[in-house]
């Protein structure tokens, strides 16, 4: 109705002046009004000019004193013509604010004797709990301005009236501005420093006739229907221009992880040097599988829950090959195949716990197993997923994270071969500087921490780990006794982190990683030769 209105008037009009009186004539809201000229301006239908009006408004201290009158003037009139004590005043100030009264309308203000003033005094005790409720900013404001008028006189003992009468100018021009009359700059300037007045913008519109003006706004369709080729009304109907120029959404496809990066480059290199991917889709382990079988003993400190992930349900596994249990509890009391084991009673209930793997080895016992149970062919094998370990997270540790893990399981094998492999394998890394350490492992014998020359902090940098599987551990399984098993693994996140320049392991995984880093990271290179 109102854009019709507008249109229609704008037919015998040269304009309209001000949207603001054009809405109140046509008695609608002036926001509604507004909505329709933003619309009608946006398609050229009319030119629509700014019109700013800016005008007093009352505050909610404002108008409060419209009603109760100045808190001057209520001090004032609160004054008997004898005078009265500054605390005496205050209570019967507060009196008047708890009637919710005017001073001029409060019976009990109204040509009040000096008696029955002293005998409010006897109410003091019970007015003092309700003054707590009230606000004491009248009474303060009074006296300041009642002296600043010299209406009253603030004795020692007594107040007392200075004049007999006085006129509340500040109310008065308070209604004037309520009533959007005209008012003087000074009692302007006056009540803005009293904060009873507030300055409001008014924004509207002043209109004219745009280069597309029709009298009838007719909507653009999109979409020709069958019903109006039927009726024949298409011929009538105004369509919408169609832009061939105009670009669709943009379509958003899916990111690749740093993490997942990195480990595709990882396993094209497995790949690419003959080996087998394990299958690694049990998250949850039986410590038969990531403890025992390795010959790791039952008291070892990694098996602590404050180091392990133990799950409460299941709590622990439904069956293991029970011939393959003997064998290693066998290995673990008293020994075999040239070892004196560990010399201590094995328990059945500790390795049928169950845990989040620790790491990706538990795995690697479990192929190896398999691969016995057959006339032996050898293997190479690698793993790369997630293992978890019961940790403090802070900026190079987390709770769960990835391993890479490889294993080449042949006849003959020596430390020789395994170094070898670690120097092919490292070097499609861009890693052709290695240095081994040697150390220790439950499962592995000898065992070698490995080490690579970083040119960025020119120095040496530890990068995996790696080893000979121990006889206590291979033999139980079934394997020929001239089998050998070399493995080495390492982290996928610290390598990750090094190619992307991230120093905190939080930014690459978990839930505070930045999915702007998801989306703009760079292609993942790791120096393949």
């Amino acid at each position: 109705m109102a854009e019709e209105v507008v249109l229609g008037f704008l037919k015998d009009h040269d304009g309209i002046n001000d949207s603001g009186e054009f809405a109140a004539t046509l008695g609608v809201d002036h926001n509604e009004l507004v909505n329709v000229i933003k619309s009608l301006h946006g398609f050229r239908i009319v030119d629509a000019q700014d019109i700013k009006k800016e005008k007093w408004v009352l505050t909610d201290e404002g108008k409060s004193y419209t009603v109760a009158g100045s808190p001057e003037m209520q001090l004032f009139q609160a004054i008997p013509p004898e005078g009265i004590s500054r605390e005496e005043l205050q209570v019967l100030l507060f009196f008047c604010l708890l009637c919710f009264s005017s001073i001029s309308k409060c019976i009990l203000c109204t040509d009040m004797p000096s008696s029955t003033i002293l005998s409010l005094q006897l109410e003091l005790v019970y007015i003092s709990g309700l003054l707590k409720r009230v606000d004491p900013s009248v009474y303060k404001i009074g006296c300041s301005q009642a002296m600043k008028n010299k209406w009253v006189e603030m004795g020692k003992l007594l107040v007392s009236r200075k004049v007999q009468h006085v006129g509340d100018r500040v109310k008065d021009v308070l209604l004037k501005i309520s009533d959007g009359k005209e008012v003087g700059a000074e009692d302007i300037d006056s009540l803005k420093k009293r904060k009873l007045i507030a300055l409001q913008t008014w924004k509207g519109y002043s209109l004219r006739k745009g280069p597309n003006y029709v009298v009838k706004r007719m909507k653009a369709l999109t979409d020709l229907t069958r019903e109006q080729l039927q009726r024949g009304d298409w011929k009538d109907l105004e369509f919408k221009d169609y832009n061939f120029n105009a670009r669709g959404q943009p379509t958003e496809g899916g990111h690749l992880h740093p993490l997942l990066k990195v480990r595709a480059q990882f396993r094209e290199i497995f790949l690419e040097m003959g080996f087998e991917e394990m299958p690694t889709n049990n998250y949850v382990e039986s410590s038969f599988w990531n403890f025992d079988a390795l010959f790791q003993p039952q008291q070892h400190p990694a098996r602590d829950s404050h180091d392990t992930f133990f799950l409460q349900v299941p709590s622990t596994t439904k069956s293991l090959p029970e011939d393959y249990v003997d064998r290693v509890k066998q290995i673990h009391e008293s020994g075999g195949y040239g070892s004196k084991g560990y010399e201590y009673e094995w328990k059945r209930e500790e390795a049928n716990k169950n845990l989040l793997r620790t790491h990706t080895t538990a795995v690697s016992s479990r192929i190896l197993y398999l691969l016995a149970q057959k006339p032996f062919t050898p293997k190479r094998y690698f793993s790369i997923d997630r293992v978890f370990r019961n940790e403090a997270v802070d900026r190079t540790h987390l709770a769960e994270f990835h391993q890479i893990e490889g294993i080449i399981c042949d006849r003959g094998l020596t430390l020789g071969d395994l170094i070898g492999v670690l120097n092919e394998f490292f070097s499609r890394l861009g890693m052709s500087k290695l240095r081994f350490k040697p150390a220790y492992n439950p499962y592995t014998e000898p065992s070698m921490e490995i080490f690579s020359y970083h040119e960025g902090f020119k120095k040496w940098v530890e990068v995996g780990n790696s080893g000979m599987f121990r006889p206590e551990m291979l033999l139980p399984m079934g394997l020929p006794e001239d089998v050998r098993a070399i493995a080495w693994g390492l982290s996928l996140e610290r390598p990750t982190m090094i190619l992307y320049g991230i120093d905190n392991i939080r930014d690459l995984f978990g839930h505070k990683v930045d999915l702007g880093l998801i989306k703009t990271n760079p292609i993942c290179r790791l120096g393949i030769q």
